[in-house]
């Protein structure tokens, strides 16, 4: 509803509020509310909340004059609502206001990453005042809905063990198939959760969900595989993402998060001749952590292979890195069969390009097999086509 301005208010963003249905749904606790000055301190110093690792205390320091100057002049007790977009979403009674170092809070919410336009993007959503105190906040269905979809899904399989995948499948290739696949083999159910970001994208979301629920649909167990959407807001950021990660996917039923060995989230490093990530420092998340090993496809092997397997050099191997992938797709080309499913492909280039093809109908009169006769067809059935004839070999 429309702001009736009775209450003072802070102006806040959708990826603000995101965060604290989050908190207010309790999918990070150990953490059940905003932070106080005392508190902040001691995850500041520690990074340890209640016995438990959490990695950033979690505040509420919304930027910008006009939220400055109600924050400074708050009092305990006041209600002050919440509002988006001109919009109320709800309210929070203040409990204590305090100031912040905003060059420290940006570096802990990072984790690392201070250089990133993601990195840029946040500093400038940072205030010099946070403000706790009891909230509530509405209209954010989509996480309840995960919390319902997740448990419907265990009961309807009786899964005893539940695995949790996070990825942004921009674009879903080969790589993430594997992944997929050894996963299901050592769990009852598992949880696709896509990354859902705030910022515009050549590749939205909506187009990703597309290509993921394609593969289950047509080449998974399909009742053993739940996608879900996970808002990927500015607290899961640089070096923090892994961990919260861990924490979200625990409090919504996981008892196992897989991961790849190449994520950058990971702070791989060698300790005694032993290879730690960031998971070897977490205290009181009682989460079977799973570090997959980087799968590649070796030219010698012929298939698709771990690098912990292949005896073969990096020069034979062709990697899966989604950015230089996608890059394919931003060029409007079909990238080989060999890093992505050609319907996959076709879904996404017909996306992106959509209505390409002028003389569609002569194209295929003139270069793809038929059974003669003239019909309707799509840029989607065109690209499955194109990708048949690049794989043809009898003249190759």
């Amino acid at each position: 509803m429309e702001s009736a301005r009775k209450n003072r208010a802070l102006y806040i963003d959708k990826e603000a509020l995101s965060v604290l249905a989050l908190c207010q749904e309790g999918l990070l606790a150990p953490v059940k509310g905003l932070m106080n000055a005392k508190e902040m301190q001691e995850v500041d110093r520690s990074g340890i909340y209640q016995g438990k690792t959490f990695p950033v205390p979690f505040l509420l320091s919304p930027s910008g004059q006009k939220n400055e100057q109600v924050l400074k002049n708050a009092h305990k007790g006041e209600v002050l609502e919440l509002i988006c977009d001109k919009k109320v979403y709800g309210k929070i009674v203040v409990d204590e206001v305090f100031p912040i170092d905003r060059e420290h809070r940006f570096k802990k919410i990072m984790g690392g990453d201070l250089s990133s336009p993601k990195a840029h993007a946040i500093y400038k959503r940072l205030g010099n005042y946070a403000v706790c105190g009891d909230y509530v906040v509405s209209e954010f269905e989509d996480v309840k809905e995960v919390k319902r979809k997740i448990k419907e899904a265990q009961e309807a399989i009786g899964a005893k063990h539940t695995a949790a995948l996070m990825l942004s499948a921009k674009p879903l290739h080969r790589g993430h198939e594997r992944i997929i696949r050894l996963t299901l083999d050592e769990t009852d159910l598992l949880v696709l959760f896509l990354l859902k970001p705030y910022r515009t994208d050549i590749m939205d979301y909506s187009l990703r969900h597309k290509t993921l629920e394609y593969l289950v649909e047509n080449y998974l167990p399909k009742s053993r595989v739940l996608i879900v959407p996970l808002e990927d807001t500015y607290l899961f950021a640089g070096g923090n993402e892994m961990i919260l990660d861990a924490i979200v996917a625990q409090n919504l039923g996981c008892d196992k998060l897989v991961t790849g060995a190449n994520h950058a989230g990971l702070s791989m490093y060698y300790d005694r001749n032993q290879m730690r990530s960031i998971f070897d420092t977490l205290k009181g998340i009682d989460i079977d952590i799973k570090i997959m090993s980087e799968f590649v496809y070796c030219n010698m092997c012929r298939t698709l292979v771990s690098t912990k397997t292949c005896p073969h050099g990096h020069h034979h191997h062709i990697t899966y890195h989604s950015d230089s992938i996608f890059e394919f797709f931003r060029l409007g080309l079909l990238p080989p069969a060999v890093l992505v499913r050609k319907e996959i492909s076709a879904i996404i280039l017909s996306e992106l390009f959509p209505n390409r093809f002028k003389n569609l109908e002569r194209l295929y009169y003139d270069m793809m097999p038929s059974e003669g006769l003239l019909e309707e067809r799509s840029d989607e059935e065109f690209y499955l086509k194109l990708m048949d004839l690049y794989q043809t070999s009898s003249l190759t």
